[in-house]
């Protein structure tokens, strides 16, 4: 169990899908076979817009792209590093007795495993894993006019939790 001191955190603002996408490649360079890495927001948020960001970083086949219907999807490394494992859990209302149907067990050791809205459902597949959370910014002009953009702001939060992310410099993910 992941105490108070093996958590690294830092907080980002993306201003744009294509700094999102750029946050994702950034990421991808961290991620190691057997890192489970769990992505909360809202609908429209950026999670798999960050997805395809990984999926670009990592090397990997095929367009990354929500796998809200078919729950997951894997995409095999092009350069020999590790496959990414992408699945949608918004559709399975059960924890991980549910997850264990798609054996993300068994994917996890030699992959990168990321869940969109594993928040409760899969914390438990690993002892260590990386919670992305994204929000939209609020606010805008002092006016309250929406500022050119400003709908596609969002505040990132990149929290290690685990032995494997303790003392780990997320800094790099700063641009």
């Amino acid at each position: 169990m992941a105490t108070p001191h093996d958590t690294v955190s830092v907080t980002l603002t993306v201003p744009t899908p294509d700094s999102m996408r750029g946050l994702g490649r950034r990421l991808a360079a961290l991620l190691a076979p057997g890192d489970l890495v769990l992505l909360s927001g809202e609908l429209g948020a950026g999670k798999t817009t960050l997805a395809r960001g990984l999926g670009e970083g990592l090397g990997v086949r095929g367009a990354v792209t929500s796998p809200t219907f078919v729950i997951a999807r894997v995409h095999p490394s092009l350069s020999g590093g590790p496959a990414l494992v992408h699945v949608d859990a918004y559709r399975l209302g059960g924890g991980l007795d549910e997850m264990e149907d798609l054996d993300l067990d068994v994917s996890l050791p030699e992959s990168v495993v990321v869940v969109e809205w594993g928040d409760g459902k899969v914390e438990e597949l690993s002892e260590a894993r990386l919670q992305v959370v994204i929000a939209r910014t609020l606010g805008g002009a002092a006016d309250g006019a929406a500022q050119d953009g400003a709908d596609d702001v969002r505040d990132v939060t990149v929290t290690g939790i685990g032995p494997r992310w303790s003392g780990q410099d997320l800094s790099a993910l700063r641009a």
